[in-house]
């Protein structure tokens, strides 16, 4: 064998076998959301705690599910598990095959009767669902009401091998529509597939799902530049060697909203301020749609995190232009002056923040 085929035969074990794992991870990682819908589908259809139907059940477990330490399985994500387990589940059924090799201890809490049930208004086979898409395509594919359309999206999505960006393209560019108004839909689906982009398997091992599937922190999987990284962890050594009462409470925290997910680079909470602080960081000019997002943040932060005693949370906008640095404070809707003039006193000075981050630039 010379040299050239070794290496090519090394590259092509590594890429199979690496397709291959990450395949596993994603085929155990959607059988798990499944299960977990089912389970409480199954609660509360017999469940004897009447009381907490509904959100009020899915707030309990999640705050249950912390407890027993699955932190990152928020209210919303278990609503979207049983939507994702009320809308396939017909996939219940391929649990017992042999092929994916599943415990008994799992299969064991699983109904014989919903093991053997089948779905004939579903033109895939289960099981070819199951180890063509991953849990991210289902999330998107929940979202569409009508059975034929949803059908006719896993099909082209299997076909094309679409990433989830494609897929959302696809559906938000009304192809299902387009294609049934059109005189000659096998060439409009030939011209999607050959202008299509395909799966990306780094864009599968980022994911949100697999990355907390598998356990890992946010900050391993999620892509940085080197001075973004710098920066985020001198922002955060910085705020906290004030001793100002900031006290870190993470980094990239994911949150959701709707569907879709979004990381805020760095959260405290102030003890002085009784405030969540929020600090976002840009490594670019500064431009109208970042307050955007940082008001979001802030907002959902408002609705969804202050407890009693609690004060609006605070946003922080680290952006850069050219080598000047604007630094913005959000204030959001503290209407109360006595705790605006505190805020102001009691968060970093921006001249100490503009002269931080400068200094992190100028290493680059």
């Amino acid at each position: 064998m010379i040299f050239l085929q070794l290496s090519q035969q090394i590259k092509h074990v590594h890429e199979v076998l690496q397709q291959y794992a990450v395949k596993a991870v994603n085929v155990g990682l959607t059988i798990r959301n499944l299960l977990i819908g089912y389970y409480i589908v199954e609660y509360e259809q017999q469940g004897d705690d009447k009381a907490t139907y509904g959100e009020k059940l899915l707030e309990k477990l999640s705050v249950s599910l912390a407890g027993e330490g699955l932190k990152n399985i928020s209210q919303a994500e278990l609503s979207r598990f049983r939507q994702f387990y009320t809308t396939y589940p017909q996939i219940l059924g391929t649990l017992s095959q042999k092929s994916l090799q599943l415990p008994a201890s799992i299969l064991g809490t699983v109904s014989q009767k919903l093991i053997q049930m089948t779905d004939d208004t579903i033109a895939i086979e289960p099981l070819k669902l199951l180890s063509s898409l991953s849990f991210s395509h289902f999330a998107e594919l929940i979202k569409i009401s009508d059975p034929l359309k949803r059908t006719f999206y896993e099909i082209e999505c299997i076909n094309g091998t679409w990433g989830i960006r494609e897929l959302r393209r696809q559906i938000n560019s009304l192809f299902f529509e387009r294609t049934g108004l059109s005189k000659q839909p096998e060439k409009l689906i030939h011209l999607v597939h050959a202008t299509a982009e395909q799966i990306n398997i780094n864009e599968v091992i980022k994911s949100p799902f697999t990355f907390e599937f598998l356990g890992l922190k946010s900050k391993d999987v999620v892509t940085e530049s080197n001075i973004e990284q710098a920066i985020m962890e001198n922002i955060q050594h910085f705020l906290l060697e004030l001793g100002n009462g900031f006290c870190f409470e993470a980094r990239q925290k994911k949150i959701l909203i709707e569907d879709e997910y979004f990381f805020i680079d760095l959260v405290f909470y102030h003890r002085i301020l009784h405030c969540h602080v929020l600090v976002e960081i840009k490594t670019e000019e500064f431009k109208h749609e970042h307050i955007g997002q940082l008001n979001v943040y802030l907002e959902h932060y408002k609705r969804h995190e202050m407890h009693g005693g609690d004060n609006p949370p605070v946003g922080i906008l680290l952006v850069t232009n050219k080598n000047n640095t604007l630094v913005e404070y959000a204030k959001g809707a503290m209407d109360n002056q006595l705790f605006v003039s505190k805020y102001l006193l009691e968060l970093p000075h921006k001249e100490d923040l503009i002269q931080l981050i400068r200094q992190e630039i100028s290493k680059y």
